[in-house]
């Protein structure tokens, strides 16, 4: 799970997980997307797939990202479940 937290402490690796939600993409158009060179965005993608939130595939000469939004809900559910959180009512809510 760290390796998740790591990936998501950086902005840029935030909104690259944003513009995935819409569907894949190519490194390139993603990159687009940044002011930062290619071999920077590079290394984001990099710390993605080693946290396994994303999925590379190769499609000719470009790769194609994923989003594994279940790998990070997982995260995310496992973050709130080691704080004691069920998830079954809201903060300061009593149950009827």
């Amino acid at each position: 799970m760290s390796m998740v937290f790591k990936a998501l402490s950086d902005p840029t690796r935030r909104r690259v997980l944003q513009l995935l939600r819409k569907g894949p993409m190519s490194a390139g158009d993603l990159s687009d997307q940044f002011d930062v060179s290619k071999p920077t965005m590079s290394a984001h993608f990099a710390v993605l797939k080693d946290a396994d939130l994303v999925h590379a595939e190769k499609a000719g000469k470009s790769v194609i990202y994923h989003l594994k939004l279940s790998v990070l809900e997982e995260a995310l559910l496992g973050f709130v479940e080691s704080f004691g959180g069920s998830g079954s009512s809201a903060p300061g809510k009593e149950r009827a």
